[in-house]
């Protein structure tokens, strides 16, 4: 019991907080003109706190700082195009120095969180209310394998534990893999060091094969794992090609309402759910809406694929005018929620899931929610009052 509660006192690296992140969201997903991952900090180091927010605002930096976090999970990056320096003169500048002078690790989420299955646009999604949900605009799928290992009975549950972290989550499901017993045979030969038998000697032993569905980018740190869970010194394992789709991967959504609703009610259903003070419309108030496409943050450029699937309407932010206008040519309605109201969602969410994962790791540190950070819009009525963009706006 003492060891049992040491092991759950053990406080994650940087390395391991990346890896948990990397495992569900991960960061070979981004668009190729996107910059995720870890921006700053030292793998190997220790985390004991750690703050979440949408963005790696100043104010975000000094609250981190100011709460003891040494970790900072954004979605937007710090560093998005490559710096030629590194001067206080600049705001990019002046937040690296902050967090380098801080003891603060920046690591970025971006469009791998926007595409992942469970990511930001399913967040919203679910948010809206929208079923049967899938990807607006599939780019691909990810390649599956079936990754077989053979393992003496006895060292069965330590190699199935060290393969967990890189098998595939079936829908709702994770840990999956299956199991039968068979017999092994080897003889040793000169030069071998074997864990059981002896040179010369032709071993029996019983063993369990045992199966799992790992991603093909996976792979190689699967077999890695393997290698140092394994008993043996030459484990015995296959590794077979799928025709197997895994699910599409996509940027945005598309669903389908519960029941129809007049777009005028539409908007205000879904200003009232995210929070928002207001949303831009376009279109005819009183048209019917039942199914939706959406891209968090700034989507419009969606929006001939959100035509392409027969979408009544495409929620996004940042719509500029000449995109509004080429939505009433093609005969769809538009919804601008704003960038902020579409992806503040992700804090809370970020935020639960890494206290979920780490605790499931056995790691202890805290997690924590930003409360630095509102939309910089501000509305501003026929009367002259002033209305936050966002409800939830920052302390």
């Amino acid at each position: 019991m003492h060891s049992f509660t040491l092991w759950r006192m053990h406080k994650p690296r940087l390395s391991d907080v990346v890896g948990i992140i990397n495992k569900k969201y991960p960061f070979a997903l981004a668009e190729p003109w996107d910059n995720v991952g870890l921006q700053i900090g030292a793998p190997s180091e220790q985390i004991n706190k750690i703050m979440v927010a949408l963005d790696p605002l100043p104010a975000v930096l000094e609250e981190a700082i100011f709460l003891g976090c040494n970790l900072l999970v954004t979605h937007h990056p710090l560093i998005f195009s490559p710096l030629r320096q590194i001067s206080s003169s600049t705001v990019t500048g002046s937040s690296v120095l902050k967090a380098i002078q801080g003891g603060l690790a920046l690591v970025a989420m971006h469009t791998n969180y926007d595409i992942a299955f469970g990511g930001l646009n399913d967040l919203l999604a679910a948010k809206i209310r929208l079923n049967e949900v899938r990807p607006l605009k599939t780019v691909g799928h990810e390649e599956l394998v079936k990754f077989v290992v053979f393992v003496p009975t006895a060292h069965h549950a330590a190699v199935r534990s060290a393969l967990f972290p890189y098998a595939v989550q079936i829908g709702n499901y994770r840990d999956c893999s299956f199991s039968t017993t068979g017999q092994g045979t080897f003889l040793p030969l000169a030069g071998a060091q074997p864990a059981v038998g002896a040179v010369g000697s032709l071993e029996q032993v019983e063993e369990l094969r045992l199966e799992l569905l790992v991603h093909k980018k996976r792979l190689g740190k699967a077999i890695k794992a393997l290698l140092s869970a394994h008993p043996y010194e030459e484990p015995a394992f296959d590794c077979y090609p799928l025709l197997n789709e895994s699910l599409p991967i996509g940027l945005g959504r598309v669903g389908y309402l519960s029941e129809q609703v007049s777009l005028r009610g539409c908007a205000a259903t879904i200003a009232e759910r995210l929070g928002c003070g207001s949303v831009r419309m376009v279109g005819d108030p009183e048209r019917i809406i039942r199914t939706i496409a959406l891209c968090s943050g700034s989507g419009a450029s969606l929006l001939a694929d959100a035509v392409r699937v027969g979408a009544d309407l495409l929620l996004t932010g940042d719509v500029k005018y000449h995109e509004a206008r080429d939505a009433e040519a093609q005969g769809i309605a538009l919804l601008d929620a704003g960038h902020f109201a579409t992806e503040q969602l992700m804090v809370d969410a970020v935020r639960d899931f890494l206290s979920v994962e780490l605790d499931r790791a056995g790691y202890q540190a805290e997690v924590h929610a930003t409360k630095a950070e509102c939309d910089p819009f501000t509305t501003v009525t026929t009367n002259g009052l002033c209305e936050s963009k966002h409800a939830l706006c920052c302390m």
